[in-house]
């Protein structure tokens, strides 16, 4: 799971991991930190302390009414218990996290899981008890729920996954999420149950879902070719601020034809670093884009394994 971190951060708010005991030491107040909540389960210093345990201590030693972000880290042995344990807990504790606007579940590297092996569940309990979240991230696609949802206040919406089933794509923009500006989805590849299709992205390039979305990531693809050239004409492209296809198998035909198509000089940032495109496509569209104006990232230029061409491309998170 290279190119994974923890979270250094959340709704701009320093991740700080909560700890029981702080040695005197003094800690932030509630709203001025997010809050990871993480046990080791092989770490025989923490003895059988369970996130259950760790979670309600840290309702009891942090004002809750206070906590504007809750980041869930290890729960336990990632694969064999899903998300639906720490959700649970957080879910219960809804009548007095009251200030609650950010959530990120599943904040593991691969110290401690794979992000292919992080037991997922309906992350939308959480947008249902917290009417008032902004903010919802979720890491890993194995086991991962998402009927389509109505709600009003959802800001920015991030699903890191090595592969993102077609199912959870289709309840995303299904969604009624009126007020969604940051949209971020890791597609991912098929061998990880990454099966969604343009067809499944239809209704989002077509600029009909989320009024007020102004960022765009459809990232780690192995389709990021086919992305980039529906892109290309996509409705949504007009209406974005920044844009980003990066650390996926994108090659010079689709850089191609994503500079083919309608202008993207509008755009603040254009993202594509992790890519196989050759300089002089790197140089094309910089040329093409900078010069109005457009922040490009074009770093991290591969090369295919085993000099297979395309088929050898790959994403920054797979397994």
């Amino acid at each position: 799971m290279s190119g994974v971190e923890h979270l250094h951060a959340l709704l701009g708010l320093p991740a700080v991991d909560f700890q029981q005991e702080t040695g005197g030491a003094a800690r932030p107040a509630a709203g001025d930190a997010a809050w990871r909540i993480r046990v080791d389960p092989y770490d025989d210093d923490e003895g059988e302390r369970t996130w259950e345990e760790l979670f309600g201590a840290f309702l009891e030693a942090v004002d809750p009414g206070g906590v504007r972000a809750l980041i869930i880290g290890q729960w336990g042995e990632a694969a064999d218990q899903d998300s639906s344990y720490p959700i649970g807990l957080v879910v219960a504790a809804a009548d007095r996290l009251t200030s609650l606007e950010a959530v990120f579940v599943g904040d593991l590297v691969m110290e401690e899981s794979e992000i292919s092996w992080i037991e997922q569940s309906d992350v939308t309990a959480l947008l249902a008890a917290f009417p008032a979240l902004t903010e919802l991230g979720v890491r890993g696609g194995s086991g991962l729920v998402f009927p389509p949802v109505t709600h009003a206040a959802l800001r920015t919406l991030t699903v890191e996954s090595g592969g993102l089933p077609a199912e959870v794509v289709r309840g995303v923009v299904d969604s009624e999420l009126p007020s969604l500006e940051h949209l971020e989805l890791w597609l991912g590849v098929s061998a990880y149950g990454g099966d969604a299709t343009l067809r499944d992205l239809a209704p989002l390039l077509s600029g009909t879902r989320f009024p007020g979305l102004h960022h765009l990531g459809l990232r780690n693809s192995e389709l990021e070719n086919e992305i980039a050239a529906a892109m290309a004409s996509a409705p949504v492209a007009a209406r974005l601020r920044s844009l980003d296809l990066s650390s996926g198998t994108l090659g010079d035909e689709g850089a191609a034809a994503l500079l083919e198509g309608q202008p993207l000089t509008h755009l603040a940032s254009l993202d594509l670093h992790h890519h196989f495109m050759t300089p002089p496509m790197e140089r094309r569209v910089i040329g093409a884009l900078e010069p109005h104006g457009v922040r490009v990232d074009v770093s991290e230029r591969c090369e295919p394994w085993d000099g297979r061409g395309a088929a050898g491309r790959y994403t920054t998170v797979a397994e």
